[in-house]
């Protein structure tokens, strides 16, 4: 198993691998939200440590922006801030789970494995249209070998198209799975997000994938 521990507290961080490499993981440290950000985006991580109060970059900020990047590693997200409030923003931010300072070793690994655990029970089939693959572990995008990073509404409505291909698929649905919200006020929205999901996956000289069923809703698929 491979960690990331995002930390600036050097003496904590060490502690913390410490204890990781001693239950076999293998562990690479950050000091910075910057440098963490910048590694938690390129390797492949089981699970990240992530203190919440960072000298470059708030915690928050660092998580909510590998989510949006559709990063989907476990993340246990550390501070010493423990009132329900910032337990709540934390888990917002898209952390998996929200440990307060200080805290036990055994603790900390018991939420680890749990995390692990359940990260490996919802690990799910890499689906795939066409070219296109969508891989719900990893939360990774690519086609035709070249990965794209999709904001989170982005990522929900391609997951929900690529879940029922050559289907329509209506925009009362998509807000209903996506925003969990009546479609009245959302179509606009709705047609944005899509629109701004094909220039992504649909760069030029590719097949459209992505059609508008007009009155209906959207279908994934190519088509003769």
């Amino acid at each position: 198993m491979r960690a990331l521990i995002i930390e600036d507290d050097q003496k904590a961080a060490r502690l913390l691998a410490k204890g990781l490499r001693e239950e076999r993981f293998s562990v690479d440290i950050a000091h910075s939200g910057d440098e963490g950000d910048e590694m938690a985006s390129v390797t492949n991580y089981d699970v990240i440590v992530l203190d919440r109060l960072l000298p470059d970059n708030d915690g928050i900020v660092v998580c909510r922006g590998l989510r949006e990047r559709g990063v989907g590693t476990p993340i246990l997200m550390l501070s010493a801030r423990g009132s329900l409030e910032d337990r709540v923003v934390g888990l917002t931010a898209g952390a998996d789970d929200y440990l307060a300072k200080p805290f036990e070793f055994t603790e900390l690994l018991a939420r680890i494995r749990a995390l692990l655990r359940r990260s490996e029970l919802t690990r799910a089939v890499v689906l795939t249209v066409a070219d296109l693959t969508l891989d719900p572990a990893s939360r990774r995008v690519t086609r035709g070998g070249i990965t794209f990073h999709l904001t989170r509404k982005e990522y929900a409505i391609l997951e929900v198209l690529m879940r029922h291909p050559g289907q329509v698929v209506g925009r009362a649905q998509l807000a209903e799975r996506v925003w969990e919200a009546e479609p009245d006020t959302l179509t606009s929205l709705i047609d944005v997000h899509v629109s701004n999901l094909r220039r992504k996956i649909e760069p030029a000289g590719t097949p459209p994938l992505i059609h508008t069923i007009r009155g209906q809703g959207y279908l994934l698929g190519l088509t003769n």
